[in-house]
């Protein structure tokens, strides 16, 4: 499934399905802390249901299983699906091959809809209203992020590096520590309520 975004590597198409089983033994790859800053916010618990967006590989709900909340998880590419149902074999995670623009859940579904390392790449105008549609009252939208900091690791700097040799354009170069942009959009229905960046 190939995804194109004028504002990712100038347009040039892309197809996370080509990498998953790349993505699915190597790209496990949120500390602890990180879960715990979800935990802390008493979102993704038990008694609570998840819907995880551009899910990939599953990891969030994957990681986040042990503490009881009931997950869906839905991603444009069945490759990466097919590779986070061989990995959360015995959870009971409830898969969906679909464009976060096209989900079509019922009314009132979940508590929480967490979108983890996938937000930029979605058309906001049309999904912001399905997101509100498919919330309980009360429900949240939890946007995560992680970055390999090419300016402050020199692992991460090393492996920049080796991107831009073969892709000299690669639109994620040269990523600093940054809030994650909320368009306007979520403001009609939305608001935001916590906000944090940390660095590990």
């Amino acid at each position: 499934m190939k995804i194109i975004n004028r504002d990712i590597d100038s347009g040039k198409p892309f197809d996370w399905g080509k990498t998953s089983f790349d993505y699915a033994k190597f790209r496990d790859i949120y500390p602890q802390e990180f879960y715990q800053k979800i935990v802390g916010r008493k979102l993704c618990l038990d008694g609570q249901s998840i819907l995880d967006i551009g899910t990939g590989t599953g990891v969030l709900p994957r990681n986040m299983y042990q503490y009881g909340a009931k997950w869906t998880a839905a991603d444009i590419s069945e490759n990466q699906i097919e590779q986070a149902k061989i990995l959360s074999k015995g959870m009971d995670i409830e898969f969906h091959v679909v464009s976060t623009e096209d989900i079509n859940f019922s009314d009132n579904s979940f508590d929480v809809i967490t979108a983890c390392q996938c937000f930029w790449y979605f058309d906001h105008e049309t999904v912001m209203p399905k997101f509100y549609r498919i919330l309980k009252q009360g429900g949240s939208i939890l946007v995560l992020y992680m970055a390999w900091l090419p300016f402050e690791d020199e692992v991460a700097g090393a492996s920049e590096k080796l991107v831009l040799k073969y892709n000299p354009k690669w639109s994620g170069a040269g990523e600093t520590k940054h809030p994650i942009d909320i368009p306007d959009c979520y403001k009609e229905n939305f608001e935001l309520v916590y906000h944090e960046e940390f660095t590990l």
